[in-house]
């Protein structure tokens, strides 16, 4: 472990000093290796681990990478194991850690970029193509027209789905993604689900159980709800995994 930053702000205040620890490693530098890095700071009131990280990245390292956007916890960029548990860093305050000690870690799973960075974007983008995760329908769309009508509790629960950020914590929650590559996920699944649900989609069973009917798909799954213990926006994981499984069952 090395601790280059052991600088510490002005403290008038009195406020606790914070010790983060980060993995550090740019896999593209064929010289680099993989250390920890710690740095202590000051923790100012409502602090997350996202401010706490800028404040890092302002004043003591400018080479520190890691990805954010939107700071809401709605982009899902800031993603990051946060001692041993996958979190989002702008939803996370830094004083719900009583000891002051915190161990940052990129996502396992995904490419790694460099240090807190890695590449959901790609591996999203792939896992959407490979589900299909677009409305099949042999209407075409005339926007003079208004749309076929949707039940109020059916069109909810297709946007309750919907509220997916791609943040990739519940496939860096997974014991299966870890051990198999190509398993599409909960995040996956959870796509399969939405459009399964959706009465503008007219696809069938089988056509679906084409998509996700094997082990990389619903029969992957071991039910172990990391999951849905993670998901920063407390989705049904488990329920419309289930809900799939079901379908694809019936059709054995």
């Amino acid at each position: 472990m090395i601790d280059k930053s052991a600088q510490i702000d002005k403290n008038p205040e009195g406020f606790r000093e914070i010790e983060i620890t980060v993995f550090r490693y740019n896999p593209q530098d064929k010289e680099d290796t993989p250390e920890y890095q710690t740095y202590r700071l000051v923790e100012t009131p409502g602090m997350t681990l996202y401010i706490a990280l800028i404040k890092i990245w302002s004043t003591m390292d400018h080479h520190l990478s890691f990805d954010f956007v939107c700071r809401a916890g709605i982009c899902g960029s800031c993603s990051m194991v946060v001692n041993g548990k996958p979190r989002l860093a702008c939803k996370t305050r830094t004083n719900e850690f009583e000891d002051g000690k915190i161990t940052l870690l990129p996502l396992p799973t995904f490419k790694h970029i460099k240090d807190l960075s890695v590449d959901t974007g790609n591996w999203m983008n792939e896992m959407s193509v490979k589900v299909e995760s677009w409305i099949h329908s042999k209407e075409e769309t005339d926007i003079a027209v208004l749309e076929k009508r949707v039940e109020p509790d059916v069109a909810q629960a297709v946007f309750d789905l919907d509220r997916c950020i791609e943040c990739g914590i519940c496939l860096a929650s997974c014991s299966t993604k870890i051990m198999r590559e190509d398993f599409v996920g909960a995040v996956g699944l959870n796509r399969s689900a939405r459009f399964a649900m959706d009465p503008h989609d007219e696809r069938t069973d089988e056509e679906f159980y084409e998509l996700i009917g094997d082990d990389n798909g619903v029969f992957g799954c071991m039910s172990l709800m990391g999951c849905e213990d993670h998901c920063p926006k407390d989705l049904p994981l488990q329920t419309k995994i289930a809900y799939m499984r079901r379908k694809m069952v019936s059709l054995k």
